[in-house]
């Protein structure tokens, strides 16, 4: 049951003569009980007339999926299964679902149905769900409800946003320049024979075929491309260093970017891309996976992943690398290194892989440190600086470890982390290293 606002009003207006007749405390209390029975009686008799709150049936109209930072458009259906209904709705929406204020007033005559929609607006990924609507059924003075919570859960799975795609076309660009198939001044680099064609001015002499040459009594150059069909496997730390945010999302919202449009680039290269998030269990897992349905089952896999706080075990990567393959792959490893303690299990752990692989290290660094460093005015000011400078210092440390294990050290902020792991890719693939 609910009180209105209307008569808690009236029921303190029973007091009214309990300060009028202060002087005759049996008129007073006379008085005050009459006041008080009349609003009572009211009550009870309008509590009597509103509708029954349960016997309604309660409809959903909701996308399964959609984007972090789409809007969602809600649409529920309740049907009014009793007598007429003058009620107030609320739909029990998590606060991360971006809900608002969803309290609505409807009139349903008996049998009918009505439509509520609302547009949320999801501002963390994963599944956002609802348990059900509380409904009000006031009676016809407005005075008292009948109120239920009804049962009528839902969800619709947030995924991450890739707003990193944007980067993708010059990218992509980037690459059929290395496979030769752009009209340039220049020969394609890469490491695989591609096909002949005529000598023009500004090819590089090395790639004259001097067979061909001399058949066709002509200059004659080999063109060549990257090589294809290459494993990449992603490894996403989802330990308890992911959870750290930086801006406005965390370490982790910053490796699924860089994973995602990492893939898009290896996929438009012709290579077959593996991804896992992993602490100490498996949380996610891509397979061997290539084209239009590379990024739709990243996105899925990766919706609903949280950063756990506990260690990850590091010594257990190489035997989730072999799980994927026995053949020479790239190695994308997403974590924090940063600090030489904290990272000392990661670094341990790299002479195993690199024996065999070629592992790129990349981690998001926070910008507001170099700005610490630069920040020199008072005291608590001067201290922060010299914190930062030492946590500078360490993780080119910990870089320098890094390099000395034979990978790849990437660091940069959240929002250029994605671009530099992509140009670091078509820098091996130009290089002949993958």
């Amino acid at each position: 049951m609910a009180i209105s606002p209307l008569y808690a009003a009236l029921l303190l207006v029973g007091i009214i003569p309990l300060v009028i007749f202060g002087d005759a405390p049996g008129s007073a209390f006379g008085t005050l009980g009459a006041v008080l029975g009349c609003w009572l009686l009211l009550g009870i008799i309008d509590l009597s007339l509103a509708a029954p709150a349960r016997k309604v049936r309660i409809e959903r109209e909701l996308p399964g999926r959609v984007r972090l930072g789409e809007p969602v458009e809600s649409r529920v259906l309740i049907t009014n299964l009793g007598r007429g209904m003058h009620a107030q709705f609320r739909d029990l929406w998590e606060p991360s679902a971006g809900a608002g204020r969803m309290r609505d007033r409807v009139v349903i005559p008996a049998g009918e149905r009505r439509a509520l929609t609302h547009t949320l607006h999801p501002w963390r990924r994963g599944d956002r769900t609802t348990a059900g609507v509380v409904i009000r059924s006031w009676g016809p003075l407005h005075l008292l409800a009948r109120q239920a919570t009804i049962s009528a859960p839902s969800r619709v799975r947030v995924l991450p946003p890739f707003n990193s795609r944007r980067h993708l076309p010059s990218r992509v660009m980037r690459l059929r320049e290395l496979d030769g198939a752009t009209t340039l001044q220049v020969r394609g680099q890469g490491t695989e024979f591609d096909s002949l064609r005529d000598y023009v001015r500004g090819d590089d002499v090395r790639s004259i075929d001097w067979r061909a040459t001399a058949r066709k009594q002509d200059l004659v150059v080999r063109t060549w491309r990257p090589e294809r069909d290459r494993q990449v496997i992603i490894v996403i730390d989802t330990g308890r260093a992911a959870a750290a945010r930086i801006g406005d999302e965390t370490r982790l919202d910053t490796a699924i970017e860089a994973s995602l449009l990492l893939a898009a680039l290896a996929s438009q290269a012709g290579d077959r891309v593996s991804l896992i998030a992993y602490d100490r269990r498996v949380r996610a897992r891509v397979h061997d996976a290539s084209g239009a349905t590379l990024l739709s089952k990243m996105v899925e896999s990766m919706a609903t992943v949280e950063p756990e706080l506990i260690e990850t075990a590091w010594n257990d990567i190489p035997r989730l690398v072999r799980e994927f393959t026995t053949q020479r792959a790239l190695v994308v490893l997403l974590t924090t290194a940063e600090h030489a303690a904290a990272s000392r299990p990661l670094l341990e752990m790299l002479p195993d892989i690199t024996r065999k692989h070629l592992v790129v290290v990349a981690s998001a660094s926070d910008p507001s440190v170099a700005e610490l460093v630069t920040t020199l005015g008072d005291r608590e000011q001067v201290l922060r600086a010299a914190a930062a400078e030492r946590a500078t210092l360490d993780a080119r440390r910990v870089e320098r470890a890094i390099t000395q294990s034979g990978a790849v050290p990437i660091s940069a902020p959240p929002l250029d982390l994605p671009p530099l792991l992509a140009d670091q890719y078509l820098e091996l693939k130009k290089a002949g290293r993958l």
